[in-house]
């Protein structure tokens, strides 16, 4: 692992907001050409633009309603166009891509599928890549677009598609990491191809994902993820308005926080990254000039309480069984009945004769997870099962938690007024979860950032 970094290479992701218009993508020009060891751009589609094509994968009838999302697509992209001085040959190729769009648009009017979703949303970030590489070329600098799919190789599962590493790292030794000597390669986020040639994509807030990977397979020295916020808050400022950002934090905390529920990064999103230990930044387009958060192996200071994280849509299942009481085997039995439905636990507490657990959130839509019906008719033959909904998790992000005495009074204290349902602590010395009503979990993560962080 050691002689791993051999690339120079940086690889920097803008996010839909940071390509959102000109001002917005001019900015982010400017921040390539500040750093040269930039070589590699990942660009997500212009902001609200996936949005209108989810709704045309997912079929509209009348004519004249796709019509007008067309309208709008091709005002997004005209409305950047229209300030360069060579716009002919990008508006041709936006208008070949709206063109097969069409044909695509009217197919999922008669029959949707995840197969043709994913060759539907997949043209945003076509799109918004030949655009961004024409306004890099104009201000002079030596750019050039690549398709990412003939890299970045995945399965056929299309909606959330799983990456083959070895083959993207290969390909991309082969076709990308020459290209990046020369020029500054710019390229889609969020999709991929199958070994078949489909077009594949890896899920909302997939982009992250996708740039870590190719991060990875070029041995990229770092990893910038541009957004529309200045780095990793010690909690989401809409709630607590004295969140400060955090100057650095390690993969671990960042994982975990990212695993709770902060909206910051996809939580696959740091695996590429952290097998290889490459720094991520994480910063504003809008305001460069702010910094912003360095994710690291090691960090400088590990701070006992780092974040606050709030996961809404909580759901825990509540398993109850006088047969539990001082017998073995029914927590085998339980778990083999949810893992024979493929249902993923998070949080889990027992007591003498019931068992609560949360289902994890596994679908990218952000509804709350469901029991299926099923799994629950075959628990119900072995104990008695009680399913709530309109919860929320509260999680306490820090370092070495386990071995400080006396915190733990500091933060019960503060949620004196406050009704906890269950609460995890112990299996990780970075974290200390609850989980509570959701009408009350904003009030929770306020009073605790004012108690431990302000």
């Amino acid at each position: 692992m050691g002689d791993y970094a051999v690339s120079a290479f940086n690889v920097a992701k803008f996010g839909g907001t940071s390509v959102a218009n000109f001002d917005a993508m001019s900015r982010c020009a400017t921040i390539i050409e500040n750093n040269p060891t930039t070589k590699l751009v990942v660009s997500s589609a212009c902001s609200g633009v996936t949005n209108l094509l989810v709704e045309l994968a997912l079929g509209v009838q009348n004519p004249n309603d796709r019509d007008a999302i067309f309208t709008e697509l091709k005002t997004i992209h005209y409305s950047i166009i229209e300030h360069f001085s060579d716009q002919q040959k990008t508006k041709q190729a936006v208008d070949d891509i709206l063109e097969i769009l069409a044909g695509m648009a009217e197919a999922a009017s008669f029959q949707s599928s995840d197969k043709l979703t994913d060759h539907i949303v997949a043209c945003g970030e076509l799109m918004s890549t030949h655009i961004l590489t024409q306004l890099m070329i104009e201000r002079g600098i030596q750019a050039v677009r690549f398709d990412i799919r003939e890299v970045l190789r995945t399965n056929g599962d299309f909606g959330k598609a799983e990456p083959n590493i070895p083959e993207i790292s290969a390909l991309a030794q082969q076709k990308l990491s020459p290209l990046c000597q020369d020029y500054v390669v710019i390229t889609q986020g969020f999709i991929g191809s199958d070994v078949d040639g489909n077009t594949t994509t890896l899920g909302r807030g997939g982009s992250d994902y996708s740039a870590a990977l190719i991060a990875e397979a070029v041995k990229a020295c770092g990893l910038e993820i541009w957004t529309d916020v200045p780095g990793i808050y010690t909690t989401d400022p809409r709630i607590a308005p004295k969140a400060t950002p955090i100057p650095e934090i390690s993969f671990s905390e960042a994982s975990e926080m990212a695993n709770f529920g902060a909206k910051i990064l996809h939580p696959s999103t740091l695996l590429p990254a952290l097998r290889h230990k490459i720094p991520v930044f994480v910063g504003s387009s809008r305001e460069p000039e702010k910094g912003g958060t360095w994710i690291r192996q090691q960090v400088e200071s590990a701070p006992l309480f780092r974040a606050l994280a709030l996961r809404n849509n909580q759901t825990m299942v509540t398993l109850r069984s006088l047969d539990m009481f001082q017998t073995y085997g029914f927590l085998a039995q339980v778990f083999a009945i949810l893992a024979k439905y493929q249902v993923s636990v998070d949080l889990i507490t027992t007591s003498e004769v019931s068992v609560s657990l949360t289902l994890d959130q596994t679908n990218t839509s952000g509804q709350a997870p469901e029991l299926p019906v099923d799994a629950r008719a075959e628990l119900e033959q072995l104990c008695n099962v009680e399913v709530e909904h309109n919860l929320s998790l509260v999680a306490l992000i820090g370092n070495k938690m386990s071995a400080k005495k006396g915190y733990a009074k500091q933060v019960f204290t503060a949620l004196e007024d406050v009704n906890l349902r269950m609460i995890c602590y112990g299996a990780s010395p970075h974290n200390l979860c609850f989980l509570l009503e959701s009408q009350e979990a904003k009030h929770a993560v306020e009073v605790l950032h004012r108690e431990l962080f302000e």
